[in-house]
């Protein structure tokens, strides 16, 4: 009876999904540099502020009074109103909204998209590998508002299109961070494991090697959602954006450009917005950049 309790092999150690994986490692990254916090803080104050828009904004919008016109900032106008009389922080307020989805849509539909060519490509290797990054190189060699700029010519000024439009240009960034770890990645034992142990293609790239490279494609999320945040301002500054009176801030600094001697509020406000968040998102990045890999500390 002992010699069978001893020999019993006993129970088997659960296994880590990766999910969990994913949102310990992520978890250990944010407590590790604290600046990581700071800029998820501020992004959620906006982010919170741009869900609430409608319910905190003193005014409406897009009424227009040609009576309150180009008001300075004061106790009644904070941010002053624009040329055809509508409150600035209350543009500024529901603007966020439209920024904030296209700047975190455009960088998950990336996210998305590159990281299963980059992992396809680094997977297969070979002139697949060779063909595939040969076209992101292609598409890496215009730069991002460039490249928007046609593709948002091409389709047509729409919220959609400008999604896709950004989301596009930031495609070959996220495939080139998947591909690298997916080389080093399909050489490890564990790998040979799952081979050996008949899993397909997909379930090991999906389980086994996706949860290994996320932490750095989020790091790469992180910092490129500010980026896509300012092509879409760009795009909205040279006429491209959603179509007005929507408001974005991009939009308000077009808007607020041509009196920009008399009345600055216009055009400071809605780029103070950006520089916010842009900021944020840096630090954030930044954060979870030196986390992740310590070597990369102090380096910029």
């Amino acid at each position: 009876m002992t010699d069978t309790l001893a020999t019993s092999p006993g129970p088997s150690p659960p296994r880590r999904s990766p999910a969990l994986y994913l949102w310990r490692s992520v978890l250990s990254a944010f407590n590790a540099n604290k600046t990581s916090w700071v800029g998820l803080v501020i992004f959620l104050i906006v982010v919170v502020l741009a869900i609430l828009a409608p319910l905190i904004a003193p005014q409406d919008p897009l009424e227009q009074n040609v009576l309150e016109r180009l008001k300075p900032p004061s106790a009644e106008f904070w941010f002053g109103t624009d040329n055809f009389g509508r409150d600035i922080l209350s543009r500024l307020l529901v603007g966020a909204r439209i920024s904030l989805v296209i700047g975190i849509a455009s960088t998950l539909l990336a996210m998305i998209g590159g990281s299963i060519i980059g992992m396809f490509a680094g997977w297969r290797g070979g002139r697949i590998d060779t063909i595939i990054m040969q076209v992101m190189d292609i598409l890496l060699a215009f730069p991002s508002l460039i490249l928007g700029l046609i593709i948002v010519a091409m389709l047509g000024p729409s919220l959609l299109n400008i999604i896709v439009a950004i989301a596009l240009t930031s495609i070959p960034p996220f495939a080139r961070i998947a591909r690298a770890p997916t080389i080093a990645m399909k050489e490890r034992e564990f790998v040979d494991a799952c081979r050996a142990l008949g899993f397909s293609d997909l379930r090991i790239l999906a389980g086994h090697i996706l949860p290994n490279i996320l932490p750095e494609i989020l790091v790469m999320g992180s910092l490129w959602m500010a980026n896509a945040i300012r092509t879409e301002a760009s795009l909205a500054f040279i006429g491209l954006g959603v179509k007005p009176p929507t408001p974005t801030w991009g939009g308000m600094i077009r808007e607020g450009f041509e009196n920009i001697l008399d009345s600055s509020w216009l055009v400071l406000a809605p780029s103070a917005a950006i520089l916010i968040v842009v900021f944020a998102l840096n630090l954030l990045g930044d954060g979870l950049r030196d986390a992740i890999d310590p070597k990369l500390k102090g380096e910029g």
